[in-house]
């Protein structure tokens, strides 16, 4: 017994034996760790627990000595599940298996993804899965998106086949059971031409056929997992339909058998089932297949393979044989194959996929590109930085997948449901069979039957195991699609929460780099002339504010000269000759020092300090000649998404370090709600708790670089991405294009994906709150009718439907 309680843990970090004992004081400390053995020369500890193996509280007190144990994220194809209770199921084996800290299955895309430590075999995981009754294949062994489709798409043929089968044997039973009991001359007729004994025992060879020809599928999942006492809704189906076909073969081979009165026989109730199941099924994989379309649109952008140098020729090869360092050739029209740096050409790329942006982007020596990105006019060559699974559309893939496979807070309610449903509803299905038996009219075994079928029959907990997942799915799709990532369940679900958002100013409200916003120059110069002579001076400086001034100059087509006696004085300016002309640049202060009065500039200066810009002067030949101001410009998009987050009823904050009287300028601008200033680098995790005091749910929005620890601090951290710069793991939500809009965007979604899933819910357990007492036949009392099994089967098929289609509604969101 004590070697199944013992679990072996690979901990890094330790380089001494004092690190040994840190690390076994820290395990023996744990709740329920009875011996803890540390080897520094194998770097593993040995944990020895007291009732049951449970490593996540151990890797946590490892992490708070200061040492990591590896642990690996790992994804499994799992196949045979059919209803939440599989998912339940599957969940349950993989974590009982020995290293596993956590698992999460997903039954809209049939996967599974497992936490677990390093070194745990996958073979021990695929066999916890096996015993369970369902089959995982291993990561190495996993298939790609093209394969995966193919899978499903041999499963839906399969499905077509069984189903069109089933339809055409189910036809004539149907005709002849039901004909029979509407139509008494048709009754009559059969009886006088064919005879009654000859109908059943047609109807038992068809009925048969498709009991056990396209519903033996049913049977080969359902059987063992009554075994396993673990039944789920294939068991339910055999259970109800194997009761109608097994009473009904009774009733026509031993009929002596029965009570007297109870010959009556259910084939077209047992074929009806089975096709009616079969045909919800197969709608539901072609929804099911339709939930992921993101992901294949995702996949279609990469590209099939790359022109690359080899032996100082460009050849073909296959997008797996492209290495980091490799040089690319992309010609017009084509897909840039991998990320990469423009080593030479000059082309403009359409990256909408990335930045959402229509207008193609012009490259050239120096610039990235990215992987999935379209070159539309010149040829480019550049050398690859990143291949393979470090590709920005292959870490936007990943981060879909691992959304569209998230589990969310709401859906812990659902696990606990679906534990006991399937028993619960044997458990009703055998008490109304008593019931009606006891109870009931005569001939009581046939009501009895007949309404305990339907009960099992009517019964899905396939409706609540979509009804999460599927929203799921088609919301980040469809976010994925507008340019939003979201990273994690957890983030989508307290997204529609927020109150307030606190943004960080600079390169979030801002473009973060400073820009020339004016620069007016006074009678008798001329402009590009001044700026010629002011770029000249500034390119000598290093100064953010130079830089900019030099770059509005180039863009302006001038070329700065050169400058000579460049002189800096400290708080005041700077100076210098250019062209025989003597120039002087720089505040107030320092023109009054040259002797030269700034007051002609003085409304201008007053409007730019009402826009938190400082105002510069420039002097040329000891005359005032230009009054100039550079500043971090806000966002085009920025008032505008600021006006959305006000339309959505929300607190907008700024959190920034300029001094107050520029924060204000800037909250002014832009209708800021609250405005804290002055903040140091590491003050801004103080300030989002300070933001939620009082149980207010704060959304933080930041650039991702600098901000980490108040994304990781708010209740939601959203990242303004980059373009190339997506991969930030503080953040619950990454915005591709650097939009602000996006947030508002996001936010909505978050509350349309929630609503959708709630809908869901409340379908799926009403549905099953209602239909299931129907079903055991509460009105018989009341109307004199109970409710067939053939309409239950239609009605349960119809239920997962509901839940597929109301999800597929979220692929229309428009924000």
């Amino acid at each position: 017994m004590a070697a199944d309680l013992r679990q072996s843990f690979p901990v890094e970090g330790m380089t001494c034996a004092s690190c040994v004992r840190r690390v076994e004081t820290a395990i023996r400390k744990v709740p329920g760790v009875s011996a803890a053995n540390v080897n520094l020369a194998s770097e593993t500890a040995e944990v020895t627990f007291e009732t049951s193996v449970d490593p996540a509280p151990v890797i946590e007190a490892i992490h708070k000595a200061g040492y990591e144990v590896q642990t690996t994220l790992r994804d499994f194809d799992i196949e045979g599940m059919t209803c939440a209770s599989c998912v339940r199921r599957v969940e349950t084996a993989i974590a009982a298996v020995p290293g596993v800290i956590a698992a999460n299955v997903n039954l809209a895309t049939e996967r599974a993804s497992v936490r677990a430590i390093a070194g745990v075999p996958n073979s021990a995981i695929a066999a916890a899965v096996h015993k369970a009754g369902y089959e995982a294949r291993a990561p190495q062994l996993s298939t790609t998106g093209d394969a995966r489709a193919e899978i499903r798409e041999q499963e839906m043929r399969r499905l077509k086949r069984d189903l069109i089968l089933a339809a055409v044997l189910t036809l004539p039973v149907f005709v002849l059971e039901m004909g029979a009991h509407l139509f008494p001359a048709f009754h009559h007729w059969l009886a006088m031409t064919v005879g009654q004994q000859a109908v059943f025992v047609l109807c038992f060879v068809l009925a048969s056929i498709v009991q056990f020809g396209p519903g033996l599928r049913f049977y080969a999942k359902g059987i063992p997992a009554l075994f396993r006492l673990a039944p789920d809704m294939n068991s339910l189906v055999v259970l109800g339909t194997g009761a109608a076909w097994g009473y009904s073969t009774v009733a026509t081979f031993l009929p002596s058998l029965l009570p007297a009165g109870t010959r009556n026989v259910y084939f077209e109730s047992a074929a009806v089932i089975v096709t009616l199941i079969l045909f919800g099924r197969y709608l539901e994989a072609r929804a099911k297949g339709r939930t992921s379309e993101a992901i294949k649109r995702l996949m279609g952008l990469q590209a099939k393979s790359a022109r690359v140098e080899r032996n100082g020729q460009f050849v073909d090869v296959p997008m797996d044989a492209v290495q980091e360092g490799d040089i690319v050739q992309v010609r017009p029209g084509e897909r840039i194959p991998v990320d990469g740096l423009v080593t030479e050409g000059q082309s403009f790329v359409d990256e909408s996929m990335i930045s959402g942006e229509p207008v193609p982007v012009a490259k050239a020596a120096g610039s990235e590109l990215v992987g999935g990105t379209v070159n539309k006019a010149g040829s480019l060559t550049y050398r690859a930085t990143k291949v393979g699974a470090d590709t920005v559309l292959s870490q936007i893939i990943r981060m879909v997948e691992m959304a569209q496979g998230s589990k969310l807070p709401i859906q812990a309610l659902v696990d606990r449901v679906t534990a006991w449903f399937v028993p619960a509803v044997m458990a009703a299905a055998v008490l109304t069979f008593l019931v009606w038996l006891v109870f009931g009219p005569e001939p009581a075994l046939s009501f009895a039957l007949v309404n305990a079928v339907a009960v099992l029959i009517i019964a899905c907990p396939c409706a609540m195991g979509l009804a999460t997942p599927t929203s799921i799915m088609v919301g980040t799709g469809r976010a994925a699609e507008l340019g939003i990532l979201f990273r994690n369940g957890d983030g989508l679900q307290t997204l529609r929460d927020t109150q307030v958002v606190a943004v960080d100013k600079t390169g979030t409200l801002t473009a973060g780099r400073p820009e020339l916003t004016d620069f007016e120059v006074t009678e008798g110069f001329e402009r590009a002339d001044v700026l010629a002579l002011v770029a000249a001076v500034e390119a000598r400086s290093e100064h953010p504010v130079a830089e900019a001034i030099v770059a509005a100059a180039r863009q302006e087509g001038i070329s700065p000269a050169a400058a000579s006696d460049f002189a800096a004085e400290a708080g005041y300016g700077v100076s210098a000759t250019v062209n025989g002309r003597t120039v002087a640049i720089g505040a107030d202060r320092y023109m009054a020092k040259l002797g030269l009065d700034v007051a002609p500039f003085a409304e201008k200066a007053r409007a730019m300090g009402e826009k938190a810009r400082t105002p510069l002067y420039a002097a040329v030949d000891g005359r005032l000649a230009a009054v100039i101001a550079v500043a971090d410009p806000i966002k085009p998009m920025t008032p505008e998404a600021i006006r959305a987050l006000h339309g959505m009823g929300l607190t907008v904050a700024m959190i920034t370090g300029d001094n107050r009287r520029t924060a204000e300028a800037i909250a002014r601008e832009l209708g800021i709600d609250e405005v804290v200033a002055e903040v140091l680098p590491g003050g801004k995790v103080d300030v989002v708790r300070r933001l939620g005091e009082g149980g207010r749910v704060v959304t933080f929005v930041g650039d991702g670089i600098n901000d980490a620890p108040a994304l990781a601090e708010a209740a939601v951290g959203i990242a303004i991405g980059t373009g190339t710069d997506i991969a930030i793991e503080s953040a619950d939500v990454v915005l591709m294009s650097g939009d602000l809009l996006g947030v508002s965007r996001a936010i909505a979604l978050s509350k349309a994906t929630i609503r959708n899933i709630s809908e869901n819910l409340f379908w799926a357990f009403a549905y099953n709150v209602i239909l299931i007492p129907v079903a055991a036949g509460v009105l018989y009392p009341l109307t004199g009718t109970t409710l067939s099994p053939m309409l239950a089967a239609g009605a349960m098929a119809l239920s997962s439907i509901f839940v597929l289609g109301n999800a597929m509604r979220l692929k229309r969101f428009r924000g």
